[in-house]
């Protein structure tokens, strides 16, 4: 976890300030290793798409739901079914993980709760850019805390969930009269592109 994350709510360290913080969610908010998520991966290729029910050796780290999904058909040559199915395997894909919810048990990342707490409680505007899709997202328990999200289900660029998040922000930012500065936080070589790509600052975790 980055330093300055994990001072901050001490007054040890400064972070980026902004008025707005968007944060990611896997790697960033939370770590989960229960196997729900991919179990829901996994039946949804076998079932939709007919390939092998598996992401291994798949570019997962830092990649949205959509686009594991893409890569994982496209590995099975696949791709031409790809847009056709995608609706049907995005409603199953939530629906599965939904089913087993009960059994998802995702751990905060150190240092996260008291992080959000620091910042809620100095007015920050708080939101979520994920890659992942919204019934995942909000999974975790801490939706209380959060004004807003952007997910994968209506963009499959990161770049563009994060543009998503931003406009949410900016809008949220003029209605409390605020100059709408933002700040994005991630934890891969993908969070840092998109925060590039929308000319926003970004703390890596």
């Amino acid at each position: 976890m980055n330093r300055a994350i994990a001072a901050a709510h001490t007054g040890h360290a400064k972070l980026i300030e902004a008025d707005a913080y968007l944060f990611d969610i896997d790697g960033t908010l939370f770590n989960s290793r229960d196997g729900v998520h991919y179990q829901a991966f996994c039946r949804t290729l076998a079932e939709v798409y007919g390939v092998e029910p598996s992401l291994d050796g798949l570019p997962v780290h830092g990649n949205t739901d959509i686009g594991i999904l893409r890569a994982a058909v496209a590995r099975a040559g696949k791709s031409g079914s790809f847009e056709r199915l995608l609706p049907r395997a995005l409603e199953l894909l939530q629906s599965e993980f939904a089913a087993g919810a009960e059994q998802f048990l995702p751990q905060l990342c150190p240092f996260i709760g008291e992080l959000i707490q620091h910042l809620h409680d100095r007015g920050k505007i708080l939101g979520v850019a994920s890659g992942n899709l919204t019934t995942v997202g909000w999974a975790a328990g801490l939706r209380a805390y959060f004004s807003f999200g952007a997910f994968c289900d209506g963009c499959e660029a990161r770049a563009d969930i994060v543009r998503a998040a931003i406009a949410q922000a900016r809008k949220l930012a003029a209605s409390a009269g605020l100059a709408a500065t933002i700040c994005l936080v991630g934890d891969t070589p993908a969070d840092i592109a998109a925060a590039r790509a929308n000319a926003i600052p970004v703390i890596a975790v």
